[in-house]
């Protein structure tokens, strides 16, 4: 899904390339604050006491076409960053990297010098220093070297000068590989950030590149007015057919893997162009059960959702029960997962599966059709 992300922004980035204006910034922040010791074992151990700190560096596009999407959005920004953190025990959790995409959603007026916005980004962290039964047998919470890596940004940028902004806000970063292997209860931390950001317009190079030129374009765009949204509603039935792998408890600390798959039909009714609520039934196979003859290795689900679209992409949120036996996962599970539509009948979906309480169960790796739009 990275990698679709980030040939979303390539191909943007160019479409956006013909238009008057070509606006781009780059923005260095800096991270710190704590760890979320309740969902962690590790929690009473002294370990995470220490906090953590990070740097990220970012370059962004920002789209002004009034007839795209982007115009009946508030023409948020998007682009690609590297993350290095620096936890409170590297010797045990190792200092975690990362290269994401983002994309900032501007929540105030543009007419305000101080803006609120709302940012997530997503991505890969690498260098992570697993558990090891022998070597390092403290780290109950990162069970591989590389990770799925999240953040949401509830941030400011106040317009300081012409190109420069200072930005500052809270933020909530989370680590974890989706138990593909164990342990992975995971890292959460919550923070502040405080940073800067440049601004600039890349045809202002096309016009005059002289350093002490008075000839100059705007270096930051001033958004217009929202446009309005398409508020269509519609209605449609999908099917999304999902594999990956897991380990169980008794695979910890070694390389194998077992196979993990879900099915799902879904009643899916769009309000808008923005929201929609969805409903439907899953099947699920976990080949970890090994106790357990093959036929009796599927369980029944049920759930309802929300999602949260933009351009062609799909953020959605689902919270479900099971019917019958549980196969010991609890009462209820949840899927966080993002979508993206190359049709109005074909999307691809990555998605996490829980168990009870919002611990990792796996991650689906799937792609879906619609066979009924009405």
């Amino acid at each position: 899904m990275l990698i679709v992300l980030m040939s979303f922004i390539s191909a943007y980035a160019q479409e956006t390339k013909e238009q008057e204006g070509r606006y781009r910034f780059v923005e260095i922040k800096s991270h710190f604050g704590a760890f979320l010791k309740s969902d962690n074992p590790l929690g009473n151990s002294g370990i995470l006491d220490n906090g953590y700190g990070g740097i990220t560096v970012k370059y962004g596009w920002q789209p002004i076409d009034p007839d795209s999407w982007a115009a009946r959005y508030g023409y948020p920004s998007y682009g690609i960053g590297v993350y290095t953190g620096f936890l409170s025990d590297a010797q045990v959790f190792g200092n975690p990297n990362a290269l994401f995409a983002f994309m900032n959603f501007p929540i105030s007026n543009s007419d305000k010098r101080n803006v609120f916005s709302i940012e997530p980004s997503v991505g890969i962290t690498y260098n992570l220093n697993p558990f090891d039964s022998d070597e390092n047998p403290l780290n109950e919470a990162i069970g591989a070297r590389a990770a799925v890596y999240f953040n949401i940004d509830l941030g400011f940028t106040y317009k300081w000068t012409r190109e420069v902004d200072l930005l500052y806000g809270f933020d909530f970063s989370h680590f974890s590989n989706g138990s593909t292997f164990k342990p992975n209860n995971g890292l959460n931390l919550y923070g502040i950030n405080l940073g800067l950001r440049y601004n600039y317009n890349a045809d202002q190079f096309e016009l005059d590149d002289d350093p002490y030129t008075n000839t100059t374009v705007p270096a930051r765009f001033k958004r217009p007015r929202r446009a309005p949204r398409d508020i269509t509603s519609g209605k449609s039935i999908s099917v999304y057919i999902a594999g990956g792998v897991s380990q169980s408890d008794a695979l910890i600390g070694t390389s194998t893997v077992l196979g993990v798959g879900s099915i799902v039909v879904d009643y899916e009714h769009s309000f808008n162009e923005m929201h929609s609520v969805t409903g439907g039934v899953d099947v699920f196979y976990d080949n970890r059960l090994q106790d357990l003859e093959a036929s009796d290795r599927l369980h029944y689900g049920i759930h309802a959702g929300y999602d949260f679209s933009f351009y062609k992409f799909d953020v959605k949120f689902q919270l479900g029960t099971y019917i019958g036996d549980d196969k010991d996962k609890g009462a209820f599970f949840m899927r966080p997962a993002l979508r993206y539509n190359f049709t109005d009948r074909f999307f691809a979906q990555i998605g996490l599966k829980t168990l009870a309480g919002g611990s990792a169960d796996f991650i689906e790796y799937g792609i879906g059709f619609r066979p009924f739009n009405f």
